[in-house]
């Protein structure tokens, strides 16, 4: 493989095309218009002016058997149904749900299941509250072949819902924390899971046209996981340069545990900061060298205490645990023209990073799921308008 990627890098260098530094995967030429990203030995082409695509395809067809398609129908494993009308492209992969649940022979349960992970209700009003208890700490773990098909499972839905369906990101990265020694208890939440993905419409992730600025609700939730952990959560996407930056579909999601343990509930909040802010530092690279400059990138928080201390409005103790956290978010936002983030408060409500913070009730879920998936009829209709045009 390495080789291989030698020998291209020798070849398209000698046409003026330059792989980047900073993002692995992503080519530029010194002079033409036009950029792709490559992964394997597929291309994903943007391109101003068909000449200079013409002229990519030349050069890699010195070397390499090519096939083409300008419509862009395809790439990845994705189906990409463009809507040049409304300004928009919509995601989709037809038939990996079918095919992922006969890989593992799994029927259509008779009832819709709404929530992918089963979720602990909150006890309004407690004068006390007690951790809950790790799942099946007090069962045997299961064997060798069902522990391998738990991790086919996970492995299988990844990529789906780290491509299209966020919603099933949170569940998958619970029960992945269970992978390593998991009980009957982890196997009755692959099996939840495999009904909430039986069950739900083919997802369909839409984007629209806009001014190509990223954006990030960033959120975090407390005390949420077995051992004292915490949950960070973030909904990345690309809009315009406002103050309330209006959602788009998500380029990027962070559903992951912090591993540090957390003594607040305002570290938690600053760590998820953290982590957002750097996963989105080479996102702004990436974007910049495909000729998308970057103000400084908003990021949401709906923590009033974490907005304070990372705007330095007020002095919080210097926790080690946190100090090298927030000093970093303070000195990314402090750098004048260079500043990379700019942070602000809204409330809860508005903060989409919060779904991937915890574990919710499936009405939540039916509520939320339109804010990350696009109904399967919106796409149905901009097929059938394209038939019609073709007739």
């Amino acid at each position: 493989g390495i080789l291989a990627q030698e020998q291209l890098e020798e070849r398209l260098g000698k046409h003026g095309y330059r792989q980047s530094v900073t993002t692995p995967g992503l080519w530029t030429h010194e002079w033409r218009p036009i950029c792709f990203s490559l992964v394997v030995d597929d291309f994903g082409v943007k391109y101003v002016g068909k000449e200079h695509a013409d002229h990519l395809v030349s050069v890699v067809k010195e070397h390499y058997d090519v096939t083409t398609d300008w419509e862009g129908k395809r790439y990845l494993g994705l189906t990409l149904d463009w809507d040049y009308e409304q300004r928009r492209v919509h995601l989709s992969m037809p038939n990996y749900i079918p095919d992922a649940l006969k890989r593992f022979a799994w029927e259509r349960p008779a009832k819709v299941q709404s929530q992918p992970h089963v979720h602990v209700p909150p006890n309004y009003g407690a004068k006390e509250q007690y951790a809950t208890r790790e799942s099946g700490e007090d069962e045997p773990e299961l064997s060798k072949e069902e522990k391998t098909y738990i991790q086919q499972v996970l492995g299988t839905f990844l990529y789906y819902a780290r491509a299209v369906d966020s919603t099933m990101l949170v569940a998958l990265s619970a029960i992945a924390s269970e992978q390593a020694r998991p009980t009957k208890s982890t196997l009755a939440k692959v099996h939840q899971f495999l009904d909430y993905a039986a069950t739900q419409e083919e997802a369909v992730l839409t984007y629209h046209a806009s001014d190509m600025v990223l954006a990030i609700h960033s959120d975090a939730s407390y005390l949420s996981e077995p051992k004292g952990r915490s949950r960070a959560g973030g909904h990345f996407f690309c809009s315009s340069d406002v103050e309330c930056p209006p959602n788009n579909g998500a380029v990027l999601t962070i559903a992951q545990i912090i591993k540090a343990v957390m003594s607040s509930a305002a570290e938690a909040e600053v760590g998820a900061m953290f982590i957002n802010a750097r996963e989105a530092v080479p996102a702004r690279q990436a974007l910049e060298e495909m000729g998308h400059p970057q103000p400084p990138t908003p990021m949401q928080t709906d923590n009033s205490a974490a907005h304070t201390i990372v705007d330095r409005r007020v002095a919080p103790r210097r926790l080690k645990a946190m100090d090298m956290r927030f000093w970093w978010l303070r000195d990314r936002s402090e750098r004048g023209a260079h500043s990379q983030f700019r942070y602000f408060w809204r409330p809860g409500t508005l903060n989409l990073g919060d779904y991937f913070t915890k574990h919710h009730p499936g009405s939540h879920h039916t509520n939320m799921r339109k804010e990350f998936i696009t109904p399967r009829r919106h796409l149905e209709e901009l097929r059938r308008r394209g038939e019609r045009a073709q007739r």
